[in-house]
């Protein structure tokens, strides 16, 4: 499906802007969950809490020592931790910057011109160009979260401009982008930039998409979409 066109230009990318639903079970939305501080301790909670009562005290005066005090033992370093080798990336998978990855799942588009969504929380559909095409975009779709777990995808929300990007396709080669462009969109708004973001004319990108902001409900799920342009690196 190297660089394919949309089936009916207008109607379909409109369609399929909507993306689909790629909503949580829950409305967790990254980012924006917040730890409660803990309240501050004082000093005198921090070390008094530490000292023993103080006991008698006594105004005899020890005779000095004859003993010779042992030396103290050579001071010692904690070994220098080496960073972990990162793990292999695995055939057919997507690895953003921050470690998440999904399985990639080759689609073509609805009978409604839609994106068919991953039955897997760690999949990512993948529809329009291939990898080594020259033009157009190749569409990774992926869930946010669901039924109180996070996705790979839900990675999208903290992505920024610089950023890397790496798919190895099925037959093991591996494909590096860096981050272009990070867009997030009202789905009402999308279908107005879906040529922009997922036609299959201009330069060869590879574009992921995923849902999140404000819990709506209903077919909607979330209201917005996040959408992370990435270029060849």
């Amino acid at each position: 499906m190297r660089g394919k066109p949309w089936a009916a230009a207008g109607a379909s990318i409109a369609a399929l802007a909507a993306v689909a639903v790629l909503a949580g079970g829950d409305a967790l939305v990254p980012g924006t969950a917040t730890a409660a501080p803990a309240p501050p301790v004082t000093a005198g909670e921090a070390i008094g809490a530490a000292l023993p009562s103080p006991g008698p005290t006594t105004t005899t005066t020890p005779p000095p020592s004859t003993t010779a005090k042992p030396a103290a033992p050579p001071a010692t370093r904690a070994p220098t931790e080496q960073p972990a080798e990162p793990r292999a990336q695995a055939a057919g998978t997507v690895r953003l910057r921050g470690g998440g990855e999904a399985r990639l799942v080759r689609t073509e588009l609805g009978p409604d011109a839609t994106l068919p969504v991953p039955e897997s929380l760690r999949e990512a559909t993948w529809w329009g160009a291939d990898l080594a095409a020259a033009e157009g975009a190749t569409v990774l779709a992926g869930h946010v979260n669901w039924r109180g777990r996070t996705g790979p995808f839900a990675e999208l929300w903290d992505a920024r401009v610089g950023d890397q990007v790496s798919v190895v396709d099925p037959a093991g080669a591996t494909w590096a982008y860096r981050v272009s462009e990070v867009v997030t969109l009202a789905k009402d708004d999308l279908p107005a930039r879906a040529e922009e973001l997922f036609g299959q004319s201009g330069p060869h990108r590879l574009v992921l998409v995923t849902c999140g902001g404000r819990w709506v409900g209903g077919a909607d799920g979330y209201e917005s979409n996040r959408i992370v342009v990435a270029l060849p690196a």
